[in-house]
């Protein structure tokens, strides 16, 4: 199983669009069904399994060309608060 270059360029492209107001460790994602609201989230959550698969979800909507500039998360505010209030309690 090969890494995907292009997807992996295209990802950092991304993440460096959004880096100038992002706190070193954390991550801009916007989410919101039709408004989008930025959150900052410590890279520490890309090691949870249903963080991830929201990323899996992202990926199949967005592809990497997501339209606010950074990683756009394809769930309501209230779900993706539910989920990453979970983390914080680990």
């Amino acid at each position: 199983m090969g890494i995907r270059l292009p997807a992996v360029l295209q990802a950092k492209q991304i993440l460096r669009r959004s880096l100038p107001n992002v706190p070193k460790g954390y991550l801009a994602v916007y989410v919101g069904e039709m408004e989008k609201k930025r959150f900052l989230v410590p890279i520490s959550y890309l090691n949870q399994p249903s963080f991830q698969d929201l990323l899996r979800k992202a990926e199949e909507e967005f592809g990497f060309d997501h339209p606010m500039g950074g990683l756009t998360i394809p769930c309501t505010e209230d779900t993706f608060l539910d989920l990453t209030s979970q983390f914080d309690r680990l």
